[in-house]
């Protein structure tokens, strides 16, 4: 990654701070994006300036330059102008991870525009994300690489859904969740046959549970544990959290997926492109046919 510019969006922690500070490490200069407030529908917070700041800091620790800006995905003027200011500092971009992203739950309060929330920012962010970046990266040619984040949700049949759902707390935005991470499959494929004559390459890695802010909420612990009333604790989710898994974990760590990502966005995988990667402990060779199938 030495001499490579990476633009990463949802930075301000959980796996976009895992991938600035990994890409960092091996070498190369970030420009890192975050909403850096509150979208009324999440039921989690936001990432802060503050945790923006502070993967600037961890960037900057391996002694390289991060540019931190506040942007929103859903705004592609917002987030050009965002991309250009980094790069007037830095330089030529080679990498982008459209890593930004929301899971609106209804907890027991569906409202119908959840969904248009979550295809806002998982979807419609992504797409705005990568158009603004391409006319930057095809001077990179070969060198190039999008990398977007999906989810094992949109590999397995009816992961969010009202039968595995049965108290319907994931709701319209859950379900915006999942159509779009599914949308994002034929997306990435599309992009990466019509950028493949510039040398630009686009792959879509889709992560089981990941222990960020995503996973560790009330409604997330609650899916996994129908069974129980009242308040779920992340104690409660954990054994269930594991069932899910082939692999004795119930979890991944951000880290885990920011190895992947190092690997697409570096030559090693030069000739790897409209591929659909799960990292996902196993979920889906348990699970073929869907949750508990």
């Amino acid at each position: 990654m030495a001499g490579k510019v990476s633009f990463i969006t949802g930075a301000g922690r959980g796996q976009g701070r895992a991938h600035a500070a990994l890409q960092a490490r091996e070498g190369a200069d970030i420009i890192a994006v975050d909403i850096c407030e509150d979208i009324e529908s999440n039921p989690y917070p936001m990432a802060s300036w503050e945790d923006l700041a502070e993967t600037k800091r961890l960037v900057e620790e391996q002694g390289r330059t991060c540019v931190a800006l506040k942007a929103d995905v859903r705004k592609r003027e917002q987030l050009s102008e965002a991309l250009g200011e980094g790069l007037a500092e830095l330089g030529g971009l080679t990498t982008v991870m459209a890593n930004a992203g929301i899971l609106p739950m209804a907890m027991g309060d569906p409202q119908p525009m959840d969904f248009q929330d979550a295809v806002d920012v998982d979807l419609i962010g992504v797409m705005n994300t990568v158009a603004v970046s391409v006319p930057h990266l095809i001077p990179a040619g070969s060198g190039a690489s999008i990398i977007i984040t999906g989810s094992t949700a949109a590999l397995i049949p009816g992961t969010i859904s009202s039968g595995a759902d049965p108290r319907t707390i994931m709701g319209p935005g859950g379900s915006g969740y999942s159509w779009s991470k599914q949308a994002l499959v034929g997306y990435t494929q599309q992009m990466a046959l019509h950028l493949a004559h510039t040398g630009i390459r686009v792959n879509i890695v889709h992560p089981t549970n990941c222990n960020t802010h995503l996973m560790n909420n009330d409604g997330i612990y609650s899916v996994f544990r129908p069974d129980m009333e009242g308040p779920v604790t992340k104690a409660d989710f954990r054994p269930a959290a594991e069932f899910h898994h082939a692999l004795a974990t119930p979890w991944i760590e951000p880290e885990d997926v920011a190895e992947l990502v190092l690997f697409l966005a570096s030559d090693a995988s030069k000739y790897m492109t409209g591929a659909s990667i799960p990292i996902d402990a196993g979920c889906m060779i348990k699970w073929p046919n869907g949750p508990g199938k």
